[in-house]
């Protein structure tokens, strides 16, 4: 079902927890992935590469619309979700291929249809990033892009900021941040550029979403998204135990009881040859 390598020199040790990640599944990445899924509309027998695939919400479902006469190669930096996709996947899909690698420098072209679903904010250079992605695909092929909305997470972010001082973390406030990117505010800011890049038709909206929080919820969404980040070199399950004790009080203090979940999607096509 695939080749999975060594993990890439890049992964940074603030990456999400793949095991906090992958409890968020059923909650957040399953419903985003299913959304951006049929948006992009993978068909019997496509090729696809589904970039920064994580565990796997996207490139599952995606695997079982193309069908065996299809191909997905999902690619994901990250060694440890990669192995969770596998098992999600078991041997039930011989059309998933499955690589550890980077997706801004992957290779193979020729898709019919390339994804990317809450990926791109980790490219170190976003525009050649997603240009790279945009040439995976033929001409004629689909590119699909989704990011978070401006807002997504608020206020998880500034709250964890508020209690990183007293809680002694070894890492700067500015740090944690909302993991939306600054200058895709809307869908038709992410549709321009998008289609500054070279795509066409290029369709975009936001997909509403918001959660009620439980203690637990909030909490494994600091260790399985970016916002881990902020945890910096805090060690040892007394220091963890205190952050966490201090941000959940934050947040009762500040009557925090939903977050937002919104994200971006956006479908284009890249150009057909010139004849």
């Amino acid at each position: 079902m695939g080749d999975t390598t060594g993990e890439p020199d890049f992964v940074e040790g603030s990456a999400p927890d793949a095991t906090s990640f992958a409890d968020l599944d059923e909650l957040i990445w399953n419903p985003i992935s299913t959304a951006a899924v049929a948006r992009a509309h993978p068909r019997f027998d496509e090729l696809v590469l589904d970039a920064c695939a994580r565990d796997g919400a996207s490139a599952l479902p995606t695997a079982e619309l193309v069908g065996v006469g299809g191909l997905v190669d999902a690619v994901d930096a990250s060694a440890e979700l990669i192995e969770i996709a596998r098992e999600r996947a078991g041997e039930r899909m011989p059309q998933l291929r499955l690589h550890v690698a980077d997706p801004t420098t992957w290779e193979t072209t020729g898709y019919d249809l390339v994804q990317c679903v809450l990926g791109v904010s980790s490219f170190p250079d976003l525009d050649a990033g997603v240009q790279h992605l945009i040439e995976r695909a033929r001409p004629g092929g689909r590119v699909a892009i989704t990011v978070w909305a401006h807002g997504a997470l608020e206020p998880l972010p500034e709250v964890l900021t508020a209690v990183l001082p007293d809680a002694g973390a070894d890492v700067e406030s500015d740090a944690v941040h909302a993991p939306e990117l600054d200058e895709l505010h809307t869908a038709g800011t992410l549709a321009h550029w998008l289609t500054g890049l070279g795509l066409v038709g290029v369709r975009a909206e936001a997909v509403q979403r918001h959660v009620d929080l439980t203690d637990e919820i909030a909490w494994t969404l600091v260790l399985g998204t970016d916002l881990r980040a902020g945890l910096g070199d805090l060690e040892g399950d007394e220091a963890v135990a205190e952050m966490r004790e201090r941000y959940l009080r934050e947040l009762a203090h500040r009557e925090v009881t939903s977050v937002d979940l919104t994200t971006l999607i956006a479908v284009g096509q890249r150009p057909e040859e010139s004849a």
